[in-house]
């Protein structure tokens, strides 16, 4: 009659325990990062016989839930950190480079289009040089070209200071989650495998795997207790997180704006070169941005230089030689007029004819001018961020085909835990009717007596 009662209660208990596990499942269906739990169930040990012709089919004694694990397969989730890594430097990329794309622009208030209106200002002058009105309209159209080159030079250095803010914002997060792996892994080494406290920090463990590899490209090993070895993915040799310590995430800002990411790990500080994950993106971009900046640079270098020059080769109405008309004492952001007097155009040029040297300021035009270096630099920018478009559209889906692919196996199927459910409540009422059969046999057996 004890044994009856023992196969009872271990149905109540394994059954309850299985149901608990898809009440879980169910109520964390929509919780990120959560794996469905699976409760292994299997045959009690039968400790009460000693008799040397016992034999298991013959003696039952009930069943146990020997271990609650997750459903998980390393393959299919190490494949969708690679590209959770992949898709966070296209998405980085695109959108700074999209930032860069607004500041360039080919629009009419652009510095193309602000350039090529000062030459046209000038060829519209040269068929009457002497025209006060038109003089005016020459020196306004190359204050606004100043003012486009100043107005893109500021805006490129603000995206610069937001993708080095935005850098530093990944690093301290990194290092955030860095420090707290390395907290689970210290948890999972306490902890008893096999139970639901255990898969909940597996849980966690593989929450901040996946928010890891979105920042940086990371190879991810899992010893025997759950612990994690974290890598850097691309690269042999460099561990970001061991069972012992962890490595510190820092940058260095170059003047320019270009970063470089390192780490500190057992007394010394080293590049840390990452080819995936948003801070790779970041890289990237800052040195692009770096580039844009130099040549906006350059142009309005070489935009200073000819102008004021091809007034210099130039006579005033006076007679002398003219004077500057652009001014830049501090890089592009400093460009100025030089002047506000129309007096100030040489339009005549040395032998006298009143609107020769203004003939000559279609000279600066062309492919080596400042306007085709302009448009090729636009052009060069929009095809990159094209490219990096089409690349974050394939790295996106390919990101969400893998994440899919991992949730076929590890996500939470409702109408699955609805029959799962169905069956074990049918086991521990069968488990419980069996309690209920020995009790009214151990009632029946005392009436009789």
């Amino acid at each position: 009659m004890s044994d009856l009662l023992g196969l009872g209660l271990s149905g109540v208990t394994a059954y309850r325990t299985a149901m608990s596990a898809i009440g879980d499942n169910v109520a964390n269906a929509e919780t990120a990062g959560y794996a469905r739990r699976d409760v292994r169930l299997r045959e009690s040990t039968n400790s009460g016989s000693r008799s040397p012709l016992y034999r298991e089919e013959l003696f039952f004694s009930g069943v146990e839930a020997a271990s609650i694990g997750r459903a998980w397969d390393s393959y299919r989730a190490a494949d969708s950190r690679y590209a959770a890594s992949a898709s966070g430097r296209s998405d980085a990329r695109q959108q700074w480079l999209g930032a860069i794309e607004t500041n360039l622009g080919d629009g009419p208030t652009a510095v193309g289009s602000r350039i090529g209106a000062f030459f046209n200002a000038g060829e519209a002058l040269a068929a009457t040089p002497s025209d006060r009105l038109g003089r005016s309209a020459m020196l306004s159209t190359l204050s606004d070209a100043a003012g486009s080159i100043r107005d893109t030079a500021q805006a490129l250095s603000r995206v610069s200071d937001g993708i080095t803010a935005a850098s530093a914002q990944e690093i301290d997060a990194l290092n955030a989650e860095l420090k707290a792996l390395s907290e689970v892994n210290t948890a999972l080494r306490q902890a008893a495998p096999n139970r639901s406290t255990f898969a909940s920090l597996e849980d966690e463990r593989d929450r901040l795997l996946d928010s890891i590899s979105a920042r940086i490209d990371i190879s991810a090993t899992i010893g025997d207790k759950g612990t994690v070895t974290v890598s850097l993915g691309g690269v042999n040799g460099v561990t970001l997180l061991s069972t012992q310590q962890r490595a510190e995430i820092s940058s260095a800002i170059a003047a320019d704006g270009r970063i470089q990411l390192r780490m500190f790990w057992d007394g010394t500080t080293t590049p840390l070169p990452a080819s995936g994950g948003r801070l790779a993106g970041l890289v990237d971009v800052a040195a692009s941005t770096a580039d844009k900046r130099a040549e906006v640079e350059a142009i309005a270098q070489q935009f200073t230089t000819e102008v004021n020059n091809w007034n210099a080769q130039g006579r005033t109405a006076a007679g002398v030689a003219g004077g500057p008309l652009l001014s830049m004492t501090a890089g592009a952001m400093s460009l100025t007029l030089a002047t506000t007097d129309p007096a100030a155009i040489a339009a005549a040029s040395t032998d006298g004819t009143e609107n020769g040297n203004l003939i000559a300021l279609s000279t600066l035009r062309g492919s080596n001018g400042v306007e085709g270096r302009w448009a090729a630099l636009v052009a060069a920018q929009a095809q990159a961020l094209n490219s990096a478009a089409a690349e974050a559209a394939a790295a996106a889906t390919r990101r969400d085909n893998s994440f899919a692919a991992r949730d076929e196996v590890s996500g939470v199927d409702l109408d699955r835990e609805a029959a799962e459910l169905l069956r074990y409540q049918r086991a521990y009422d069968a488990s419980a009717r069996i309690i209920q059969v020995a009790r009214e046999t151990m009632q029946t057996i005392l009436d009789v007596l």
